[in-house]
């Protein structure tokens, strides 16, 4: 069953990409005690979630972050080097922390792991965007296949 409004996002290591190389970060680290939006997308450098669904986010973040959001992450499941270079190709920069979930275990975890095998993806997560407070889920907004409608940055800031 996919996570939903009132639950608590569970405890998993993700990578992100440090200075020095790849660090792992555990979701209470993320999560814990912050107002966090977490934006979920099938892969890195996909056409929607690269040309639109990301993109929407970074272009919004100056007006998220001022309604009260501590920081705005994305992840995929994707390794962190891939993360990071999709990061500096789409110019996140700050404004969107970028988490690899190389082995899916966060996706999986969320309930939201869907069979992208025949597009030749393996598995992935599905499209998706929440705002979470202090590691509980207190909006989610989950995409229909092939969609990009309800987890734009836009409707996120209509939930703030």
């Amino acid at each position: 069953m996919a996570i939903g409004v009132g639950d608590k996002i569970p405890e998993v290591t993700l990578q992100t990409m440090a200075a020095d190389g790849p660090r792992p970060i555990s979701t209470r680290e993320v999560f814990a005690g912050k107002r966090v939006v977490l934006v979920g997308v099938p892969g890195a450098f996909t056409p929607t979630c690269s040309d639109h669904h990301l993109p929407g986010f970074v272009l919004r973040s100056e007006e998220i972050l001022k309604k009260g959001v501590d920081r705005i992450v994305c992840t995929a499941v994707n390794d962190v080097f891939v993360m990071d270079a999709w990061g500096k190709v789409r110019e996140t920069g700050d404004k969107v922390l970028l988490l690899a979930d190389g082995n899916g275990d966060f996706a999986r975890a969320l309930g939201l792991e869907q069979d992208s095998s025949r597009w030749g993806m393996g598995r992935r997560s599905r499209r998706y965007a929440a705002l979470v407070e202090d590691g509980v889920v207190k909006t989610f907004h989950l995409e229909e296949p092939g969609k990009l409608e309800v987890s734009t940055a836009d409707v996120i800031l209509r939930d703030l």
